[in-house]
């Protein structure tokens, strides 16, 4: 592999010039390249993530990064990985925008003795030693967190045998977090008899999309109980919607909005009582591509799948100072 060299010299044949006195010779400086393809940048959590990798991937800490937004299509990902390998860069940092069509390009890096780490969303593929290490969420446990507190506070407020309808707001179709919180909500579906799905949309992971199909669903069906939106901005762009249209978004006598990410805007929505459930997903995760990088370095082992510890907010425990504390 192939590693950017900075060379820092005074020419001193071609520019007669000299050292000063006490001055060192100049030193050979390595950096390891980096290109990063980033699905976009649709929202706060995906502004942050890129950040996160920005800062841990940066120069001051030995990193060349080149960053690359797919703006949600998949090709733009495919063609800046194939830049990258014409780059000869050290690492591939992958954030794939849905789970398949990956195996080709995949080969490339892989004959190009290139590692390729999957962040935020995993992919299928036959030969997994196309990549090297996957660090983000479980999102089939994120949704089994969110299913659980809304199964609990139903019961809470002995609403177990009534007809709940509940809205489903995707995120972007075929991607991993998609497929993990989709499928967990179908799940309870299917193990509640009282439970109804009575729309399932597309959202796109943005907020515009989801006050479209939002607004549409609302002029079908008057009677909403739950709407399980798939990231935070999907849960601000129903809210709009479902507001305008007169309802009211509370866990108490209005409609349980359900919520994933956990960035500062949505959890302000949650202090507020609009957001009943919001269920953390951490884009922090430039920390740990470095600390990846530093072990195959080193040739060290490294763990191919790294899962990064979350938890979940809800309406009655958040707090002012739990959202000040937290860095996104």
């Amino acid at each position: 592999m192939k590693r950017l060299t900075i060379w820092v010299a005074c020419m001193l044949t071609l520019a007669g010039c000299t050292l000063a006195p006490g001055t060192a010779e100049p030193e050979d400086s390595e950096l390891i390249v980096v290109g990063f393809s980033q699905v976009g940048a649709e929202s706060e959590w995906r502004v942050a993530n890129t950040e996160s990798m920005r800062a841990a991937l940066c120069e001051a800490n030995g990193y060349e990064l080149i960053y690359d937004d797919a703006r949600q299509e998949q090709e733009n990902q495919i063609r800046a990985i194939r830049s990258f390998i014409q780059q000869d860069v050290d690492y591939i940092v992958l954030s794939p925008i849905t789970e398949s069509g990956w195996s080709s390009i995949l080969q490339e890096a892989k004959s190009a003795d290139i590692p390729v780490i999957l962040v935020d969303r995993c992919i299928e593929v036959a030969d997994e030693s196309l990549y090297t290490a996957y660090i983000g969420s479980d999102f089939s446990k994120e949704g089994e967190m969110a299913v659980q507190w809304l199964d609990a506070q139903l019961e809470r407020q002995g609403r177990t045998k009534e007809p709940l309808n509940i809205v489903h707001i995707q995120g972007t179709l075929g991607s991993s977090a998609q497929i993990g919180r989709s499928g967990a909500l179908e799940n309870a579906v299917r193990s509640h008899a009282n439970w109804r799905l009575i729309a399932q949309e597309d959202g796109d992971f943005t907020r515009a999309k989801a006050y479209e199909v939002m607004t549409d669903i609302v002029k079908k069906d008057a009677q909403i109980d739950v709407v399980y939106c798939e990231n935070d901005g999907e849960a601000l762009g129903a809210i709009d919607a479902l507001e305008q249209a007169g309802y009211k978004c509370n866990v108490w006598d209005g409609v349980i909005v359900v919520a994933f990410d956990a960035t500062n805007l949505g959890l302000n929505y949650c202090l507020d009582g609009r957001i009943s459930l919001n269920v953390e997903c951490n884009p922090l995760q430039g920390p740990y591509v470095a600390d990846i990088i530093s072990a195959l370095e080193q040739g060290a082992p490294i763990e191919k799948v790294q899962h990064i510890d979350e938890t979940l907010f809800d309406c009655f425990t958040i707090t002012q100072q739990i959202i000040d504390a937290r860095a996104y």
